[in-house]
């Protein structure tokens, strides 16, 4: 074990581990945010894993035009990544969480009391949550939707969530973009670098 994963939080079995999500609408950065912190544990050390947006591999349709079937299966798939990388690795980093899929379950129809316990449960696992700004209109990805009304609709609908749900996120500050990794690191009380080695330690 590195001296950083010591740093990590000890679970009932006494393992080191952290999983840490970036909620938030589409087209605000979370993915890059991901990639960033993940090299930036990569760099202590740590053992990290990638959840990635599940909801681009969905079979079924997703943004405006998406159905109870296409969320449920982006919700269930994104539990089964998390479970599957959390067995392998010291930190998992999730692009989005399971309130965000509910979220855009929600939009679309309504909310679903025979899942919220689920939701409930599972957003109680991550060690952080990190609320990610709308700081710009969507722009096209491929397979995100553009438009800005629904882009604010699905952030307004995971505010509505975190309060509902009484779920405490790390607010990143739309100001300061530049420093939202490194923000990151210190909520999580993690080194901003790898430790100095000491070349000339005992040397005569």
């Amino acid at each position: 074990m590195t001296s950083a994963a010591l740093l990590l939080p000890a679970n009932a079995l006494g393992r080191h581990q952290l999983k840490v999500a970036f909620v938030g609408t589409h087209g605000v950065g979370k993915t890059t945010l991901c990639f960033d912190l993940a090299a930036q544990l990569k760099r202590l050390d740590l053992g990290v894993d990638i959840v990635k947006e599940v909801a681009r591999r969905c079979p079924l349709p997703i943004n405006e035009d998406t159905t109870f079937d296409a969320q449920a299966w982006i919700l269930h798939t994104q539990i089964a990544e998390e479970i599957e990388a959390a067995a392998q690795y010291e930190v998992v980093v999730c692009d989005r969480s399971v309130l965000d899929n509910y979220a855009y379950l929600v939009a679309s129809a309504g909310r679903q009391p025979e899942l919220e316990p689920l939701v409930l449960q599972w957003v109680r696992s991550y060690h952080t949550l990190f609320k990610v700004p709308v700081t710009a209109a969507p722009t096209f990805d491929g397979k995100r939707a553009v438009s800005p009304a629904f882009q604010r609709q699905i952030d307004e609908i995971i505010e509505e969530l975190l309060h509902r749900f009484g779920v405490e996120a790390v607010r990143l500050d739309p100001e300061a973009r530049a420093d939202w990794t490194n923000a990151a690191l210190r909520a999580l009380r993690l080194p901003l670098s790898p430790p100095q080695i000491d070349l000339f330690r005992g040397a005569t």
